[in-house]
């Protein structure tokens, strides 16, 4: 029974290493071109950029974690069904729970290092990759804004730029609402570039070529429209804050963290369902692993299918309606329709219950 139960541990352990590495690859590669982005257009240094990158692996793994162990459960249970192996262990008389359990032990343990991940790993590297992309802004404020979109980071101000290549901004707009029943100003620029003060907490903005509306003292409901070559303006950064001053955001907190602030939101009569929620996912994401394996092994052993194709399919269909439920069950759990302590865990519950029926089914009959 120990060569059978190391047998079918090797034959799960292969291909969950295999799938991780290619769904963490294939989902880094989703992020390549936005990282090349900061470098080549941007002129973020590459210091930064590779510490973004590395801080960004270990929220992918909570993913790509569970995935890699559903499909790890099909493509080795599949294939020793599917080569009849299943079906001349059972003539031999032996249960087929005997080697699952080592299975489900292993999807225990693999739980208990994602919760880890979930809890301490996670949030720690989710707030540095928020303070390094507070310090680029903070060098290269250009690197910080998104092209197409209007940006209200800077007091006063409203910008709207049209392109950023390299550190140079592109067509832009800037609005200055003048106040209630008072026209906005208006400034246009071809061109434009950054020139970031960080003792003083502001940055220059250098224009070139445009127009700006100049109000008429004697009337300032009136403005005059200005050209110029080159048009210099000071921007306080507030909206861009420095890395000491970035408060955590409940992604960024440990559960330890999430209690603490529980506490404090009770004593001051606020429903900390938002927290209780958070808490409760991080736990519920950590032991899909273990529901996975529990739905994994019986669907395996029926389907009789080893193509991997099929069984990434297959895998993907599962997480796809987990992971809708999910979203759901937190939805109704932020609005206040369902307890956060059950709705976070209601995928769990139902996937779980279907994978013991189901394995019960296979072990039985």
């Amino acid at each position: 029974m120990r060569i059978l139960r190391s047998y079918v541990l090797k034959e799960f352990i292969i291909p969950l290493f295999a799938a991780l590495v290619v769904l963490t690859f294939v989902m880094i590669l989703g992020n390549l071109v936005k990282i090349a982005d900061l470098v080549i257009n941007k002129g973020v240094d590459v210091y930064s950029v590779g510490k973004l990158f590395l801080l960004m692996i270990p929220a992918l793994l909570t993913y790509t974690l569970p995935i890699s162990t559903l499909v790890a459960i099909l493509l080795s249970l599949g294939r020793l069904s599917s080569d009849n192996e299943i079906v001349t262990l059972r003539a031999s008389g032996i249960n087929i729970f005997n080697l699952a359990l080592p299975l489900i032990v292993l999807g225990f343990i693999i739980s208990l290092v994602m919760l880890i991940l979930n809890d301490r790993i996670v949030p720690y590297a989710h707030f540095a990759s928020r303070k390094t992309l507070a310090e680029v802004g903070m060098k290269n404020p250009a690197a910080a804004l998104e092209p197409g979109v209007f940006i209200t980071s800077f007091d006063k101000y409203i910008i709207f730029i049209y392109a950023v290549k390299e550190r140079q901004l592109q067509n832009i707009r800037i609005y200055e609402p003048q106040g209630e029943n008072k026209p906005t100003r208006l400034i246009v620029a071809k061109k434009g570039e950054f020139v970031p003060i960080p003792e003083k907490n502001i940055v220059k903005l250098k224009l070139i070529d445009g127009t700006a509306d100049e109000p008429d003292m004697e009337n300032p409901t009136n403005f005059y429209k200005l050209n110029f070559k080159v048009y210099y303006m000071s921007l306080n950064m507030a909206g861009l804050q420095g890395k000491d001053s970035i408060d955590k955001k409940p992604k960024d907190m440990t559960i330890a963290e999430l209690k603490t602030e529980m506490r404090k939101l009770v004593w001051q009569k606020i429903d900390p369902s938002p927290l209780i929620t958070e808490i409760n996912k991080k736990i519920a994401l950590a032991f899909s692993c273990l529901v996975f394996i529990l739905l994994g092994m019986p669907l395996a052993v029926v389907t009789h299918r080893r193509e991997k194709s099929i069984n990434f399919g297959l895998a993907f269909v599962i997480v796809g309606v987990y992971y809708l439920l999910l979203l759901g069950a937190e939805a109704l759990s932020l609005q206040g329709y369902l307890d956060p302590r059950l709705a976070m865990w209601l995928p769990n519950i139902l996937f779980g219950i279907g994978g013991i029926a189901l394995t019960y089914k296979v072990c039985v009959f």
